[in-house]
């Protein structure tokens, strides 16, 4: 049981509800500790497709508690290292769950929140929502977040976000590459459902693959190793179960063993 965050299932989709409205799910010691094992637990469960992040009440996620805050201005170097190696950890236990992950982003995404909707594979915001790397505000900068942020916005858009802290805006979001889909918010969840329809459909294996894929082939030259390494792992893939099953699916026109019905 956790005290921070609720695990909803449905069929094979589970979504981790931040579940702290009262302070706009920033998140603390408990959440940061409760999200990490959430994580790793969901990416052990085969019975897991994908994996959903929402947040209860108005914000997706504020970011950093405030007390959680005054309590690190207060904390030596070496405690603060300890804390920030916990929510760094946090980020990549998201970011690299072998399964697809969307971020359903209905409010305010600050700080960490942005951080935790850009370590997800997709992000899916309603109007209503807001992006901000809002930490030079409060005299820091957003380093955890960073690399996650970088990859959805790129160096030169976050050369500007990180220094400004501006509010950005579900449109400008998905301009810059951050929000896939941006939609209504009596729409959000249906097109969060329609994202999750369409992933069922695709091998778990081969999505985990693929998700090893872009991390082995971004931003690197096409050199002979990389060229190398593309064919290898598809003729890796090629002669697995799941591949064999997926060819033998659409030849004989049905629906692939593991997609639905």
């Amino acid at each position: 049981m956790f005290e921070t965050l609720e695990i909803a299932r449905d069929g094979g989709i589970a979504t981790i509800w931040m579940n702290r409205p009262d302070v706009h799910n920033a998140f603390n010691e408990a959440l940061i500790a409760e999200l990490t094992d959430a994580c790793r637990q969901l990416d052990a469960d085969d019975t897991v497709r994908a994996v959903v992040l929402a947040g209860r009440g108005k914000s997706f996620s504020a970011g950093a508690d405030l007390n959680w805050m005054r309590r690190a201005a207060d904390a030596s170097v070496d405690e603060n290292l300890a804390d920030a190696r916990k929510l760094a950890g946090m980020l990549r236990a998201l970011a690299e769950l072998t399964k697809p992950t969307i971020a359903r982003v209905q409010g305010a995404a600050l700080g960490g929140g942005m951080g935790l909707a850009s370590a997800c594979d997709i992000c899916v915001a309603s109007t209503a929502a807001s992006f901000a790397t809002s930490e030079v505000r409060f005299g820091i900068i957003p380093s955890a977040i960073s690399p996650y942020v970088l990859r959805a916005i790129g160096a030169r858009q976050a050369g500007r976000y990180f220094q400004t802290a501006e509010r950005i805006s579900a449109a400008e979001a998905k301009a810059l590459g951050l929000a896939h889909e941006v939609v209504a918010p009596e729409e959000l969840d249906a097109k969060v459902a329609g994202i999750v329809a369409a992933l069922l459909v695709g091998g778990p294996k081969s999505q985990a693959a693929a998700k090893d894929l872009i991390r082995a082939v971004a931003d690197r030259p096409v050199s002979d190793a990389v060229v190398e390494d593309t064919a290898r792992r598809i003729a890796e893939l090629r002669a697995t179960p799941e591949a064999k099953e997926g060819l033998a699916a659409f030849l004989d026109k049905r629906p692939a063993a593991w997609a639905p019905d």
